[in-house]
């Protein structure tokens, strides 16, 4: 018969932790960008790079319910909407791309977002995307 500590230790092997499918989950949708990110945040905040990979990329993004797609779509919104977090904008336009959002749908979005965030939130956003789809080539 196993032990508590035993069955932990066979669950630990065979299910990836938090950590595990938090990068896998972000190298999926962010590539190398993403890891860029936190490995600049590790070098001055470890545990805070250590909850951006658990948290929002091992739970969040694991979750059911949503596609990836729908999950970067509803993120451009949100970071536009914010109007105060261009580079993580541009993060999250480059993931909307990379899981099959389209330029023209990403301008879409952006220009929505004028309706509630006003105009000054959807110029950023849009010049924001903009640089990001002249950096692709899109």
């Amino acid at each position: 018969m196993n032990t508590t500590n035993e069955q932990a230790a066979n669950n630990e092997t065979q299910t990836p932790s938090r950590y595990q499918r938090g990068l896998e989950r972000l190298s999926e949708i962010d590539g190398r960008a993403g890891e860029q990110v936190v490995q600049r945040l590790a070098a001055i905040a470890p545990d805070f790079a250590k909850y951006l990979v658990e948290y929002p990329f091992g739970d969040i993004y694991n979750r059911p319910g949503l596609s990836l797609r729908d999950r970067e779509i509803a993120v451009v919104a949100a970071l536009t909407v914010l109007g105060y977090a261009t580079p993580q904008l541009k993060v999250h336009v480059n993931a909307a791309l990379n899981v099959g959002v389209t330029r023209e749908e990403v301008t879409e979005i952006l220009m929505m977002m004028s309706v509630y965030a006003g105009f000054p939130a959807a110029l950023n956003g849009l010049f924001a995307a903009q640089e990001v789809f002249e950096e692709r080539g899109v």
